[in-house]
């Protein structure tokens, strides 16, 4: 008897953003191309990740039935620019993306500036989402130019931040060095709302670990500018205690985002959630990935702190609790594992400027390669 043909593998294909390259939904599409030169009979399942970074509205358009609403806001140095959030529809939930505002992308690298970016467009961002009255919004805060603990943020609110002369602090983390009181009254429609901070860390505010030694030299800080946030975040951190009542210095996930998300929890009552988990219940990736024979996913740069709860980790962990097979593409790795394949060790240089249509071509050569 003649047997049948093999039935056709089903993939799902669900990188992160490859950072400075490449957009989730970006990455997502040129795998596909790849794999359909190759392997047109292969069923594609495309689901772009965020754990929180830029890139999340991104996934939940493709996760979601929404809306984009446009707002006109500052970036980290004071600069009108068009931020966009999304609405779900049939649900009164909003999600901003913080880096839409606050986010190094808006930024030149000889731009960043540590100590004077400000992270008040996310407050204009939830202000204006305010006006719709949803009952949950969902924020998230990777991607950020901004060390100001969430400052910024609160004033764009209202509050007041004062020095020993009861004169208003300028903008930034730096500027918290000589912060000596907070004046705050929560809005009135704090009440009615529930807020997320999605991220993929958890460092605390301060420390070794925290927001300044941690995050702040990506964001153009040099040593000794290091050593300045630290001791602002941590004045900061104690007149928030006296002034809000909040405990955020080493509240775990609290250092996200330059310590917004910790600024979120002390003025508007936010929980800290994982970034991945509120894209993966969003996108019903637990269906998803039960009906995947095999799981593509990657991003930028692979390494250690890919395992700490960023998208390909979690990825590769779920897929080991299935059984499934797991391939990822990366522009670099630090990793030997046979299932990893990156773009710098074929192409060098080439790989950040030729980015989209070099993974296209590193998805084509494994599908076809493969037995």
């Amino acid at each position: 008897m003649a047997l049948g043909p093999e039935p056709a593998m089903h993939v799902l294909i669900a990188p992160q953003e490859f950072k400075g390259s490449l957009s989730a939904e970006e990455a997502a599409d040129a795998i596909a191309r790849g794999f359909r030169r190759a392997r047109p009979e292969w069923t594609l399942d495309l689901l772009p990740m965020s754990d929180g970074g830029p890139g999340l509205l991104e996934a939940f358009r493709r996760a979601v039935r929404s809306d984009t609403v446009a707002a006109v806001v500052h970036d980290a140095l004071g600069r009108r620019v068009l931020a966009r959030y999304l609405t779900v529809r049939g649900e009164t939930t909003v999600i901003v993306e913080a880096a839409q505002a606050n986010g190094l992308m808006h930024l030149a690298p000889a731009e960043r500036d540590a100590l004077m970016a400000s992270s008040a467009g996310v407050g204009e961002i939830i202000a204006d989402a305010a006006t719709l009255s949803p009952a949950n919004i969902i924020i998230g805060v990777g991607g950020s130019a901004t060390t100001d603990g969430g400052a910024g943020m609160a004033r764009a609110l209202g509050a007041r931040f004062l020095n020993a002369e009861g004169r208003e602090l300028p903008p930034g983390g730096g500027a918290l060095a000589q912060l000596e009181c907070i004046e705050w009254q929560p809005p009135a429609w704090l009440a009615e709302m529930t807020l997320v901070v999605a991220t993929d860390v958890t460092n605390p505010l301060l420390g070794a670990n925290g927001a300044a030694r941690v995050f702040a030299p990506q964001k153009g800080a040099s040593e000794n500018d290091v050593e300045l946030l630290e001791s602002a975040l941590t004045r900061y951190a104690g007149i928030v205690r006296r002034d809000l009542g909040a405990e955020i210095a080493a509240m775990p996930g609290a250092g996200a985002a330059g310590g917004l998300a910790g600024g979120l929890v002390a003025f508007l009552g936010a929980r800290i959630g994982s970034g991945f988990d509120v894209v993966a219940s969003a996108s019903n990736l637990e269906a998803r990935l039960a009906a995947a024979d095999l799981v593509v996913t990657g991003e930028g740069s692979f390494d250690s702190q890919s395992l700490q709860g960023k998208v390909t980790g979690r990825m590769l962990g779920l897929a080991a609790e299935g059984a499934i097979p797991v391939v990822i593409f990366a522009g670099r790795s630090g990793s030997n594992a046979s299932n990893v394949h990156t773009l710098a060790a074929r192409h060098g240089e080439a790989a950040m400027r030729d980015a989209g249509s070099l993974l296209t071509a590193l998805a084509q050569s494994w599908a076809t390669d493969r037995e």
